[in-house]
């Protein structure tokens, strides 16, 4: 009798062995995707058709955003229902670094898309024949720049690019 005993406790420990040694990996990759406001450090460059605009590392994390043309809205990865919560954005990022470091944009805000676009850096517009490319670590974002999520140590650039 004590023996099956034994051996269903076992049997148990080794089945909860196994699911929780698969569980870090689940746990790891609900982590990285499970969303923090936190602020990050960023690297924010903003290249125009003449030259860089402007390269510094900014602190930055998801929040409303108000330009001229677009008012105020949300820039917090929550945009479109990309995230679940808040986080930091590239545009939230462009944001924190034009207000600190004394330089404007602009941007118009699109409900269809639910986000902005950039028109405007430093006075420099995209205009008809070109627009500002965003991306994160050389790579263009796959969606709209308050919908994307940064994190700490990213390179995150705005580059005038022509079409």
């Amino acid at each position: 009798m004590r023996q099956p005993l034994l051996r269903r406790a076992a049997v148990t420990t080794a089945a909860l062995g196994l699911a929780l040694s698969a569980t870090p990996a689940v746990a790891q990759d609900q982590h990285a995707s499970s969303y923090t406001n936190l602020p990050v450090r960023v690297t924010v460059t903003v290249q125009g058709p003449d030259g860089l605009l402007f390269q510094g590392k900014v602190f930055t994390w998801g929040h409303d955003v108000t330009t001229a043309t677009g008012g105020t809205h949300k820039c917090d990865g929550t945009n479109g229902g990309a995230h679940a919560s808040k986080v930091p954005t590239p545009t939230a990022a462009l944001d924190h670094a034009a207000k600190w470091n004394g330089f404007s944009w602009d941007g118009t805000w699109y409900p269809s898309f639910d986000d902005f676009t950039v028109d405007t850096v430093k006075a420099v517009s995209g205009g008809g024949s070109a627009y500002w490319n965003i991306a994160v670590n050389g790579t263009p974002t796959p969606v709209g720049g308050c919908q994307f999520e940064i994190g700490n140590g990213d390179q995150v650039s705005f580059v005038w690019t022509s079409f």
